[in-house]
C-alpha cells in the first residue's frame, strides 16, 4: 500500500500495490502494521456500503462529535464516486481545507478521513457501490452536517447539474466560524 497526503492534515489518498498475473491481481486492502507505520492508529469496528442508482447523487457533508468521532477508510468496490474530506479541526494546519479524489472501480483508491473531518461524495457513474470502514459505532444524536455547496470551503464537485440529495442533506445548516 502507498500512502500519499492529501491537502487535509492527516487524510490520506491510498493506493494499492498489485501483484498481478494472467488470472488478475491479488493486493492488499488494509494492514494495521502498514498504517502504523504511516502514524495512523485506525481499528474498524463497522463496515457499511452504500449504493447510488444515480450518477450525480450527493451524499453528505457527515461527521460524528466526540466521543464518537469516526476515522473512515472508504473505497468504491463499483462505478466511481468523488470523494470529499473536509477539515473541521479548529487547531488543524488545514482548518476549513478540502481534498477531493476520483474513487473507481477500476483504479482502486482509497481515501482515509481523520476524525474531526466531514466526508462526502459525488457518484460519477449510475449503480455505484461504496464500502466504509469505521473506527467508531453511528451513534444518531452525536450525527451532525454541513452543507455541501457551503460558500466558507467553496468545494469543486467534479459534475455540474442537479444534484440528487436527501432531504436531511438539503438542509445542514451552513458552517459557523
Amino acid at each position: 500500500m502507498r500512502f500519499k497526503e492529501t491537502e487535509v492534515e492527516g487524510a490520506y489518498e491510498i493506493t494499492l500495490e498489485k501483484r498481478s498475473d494472467e488470472r488478475g491481481f491479488f493486493a492488499r486492502g488494509f494492514c494495521e502494521e502498514e498504517f502504523k507505520k504511516q502514524g495512523i492508529s485506525f481499528r474498524m469496528v463497522q463496515a457499511n456500503i452504500g449504493y447510488n442508482k444515480y450518477q450525480n447523487t450527493l451524499r453528505g457533508l457527515h461527521y460524528q462529535i466526540g466521543p464518537h468521532a469516526e476515522k473512515k477508510l472508504v473505497k468504491c468496490a463499483k462505478g466511481g464516486i468523488y470523494d470529499v474530506v473536509v477539515d473541521l479541526r479548529t487547531g488543524s494546519p488545514s482548518y476549513r481545507h478540502w481534498a477531493g479524489r476520483e474513487l473507481t472501480e477500476d483504479n482502486h483508491a482509497m481515501l482515509f478521513i481523520p476524525e474531526g473531518c466531514a466526508h462526502g461524495y459525488q457518484t460519477l457513474t449510475d449503480d455505484s457501490e461504496v464500502s466504509y470502514m469505521v473506527s467508531a459505532f453511528y451513534e444518531p444524536e452525536a450525527e451532525r452536517g454541513i452543507l455541501w455547496d457551503d460558500p466558507v470551503f467553496n468545494i469543486k464537485w467534479k459534475k455540474a447539474g442537479n444534484m440528487i440529495l436527501s432531504e436531511k442533506d438539503k438542509n445542514w445548516p451552513g458552517y459557523t466560524l
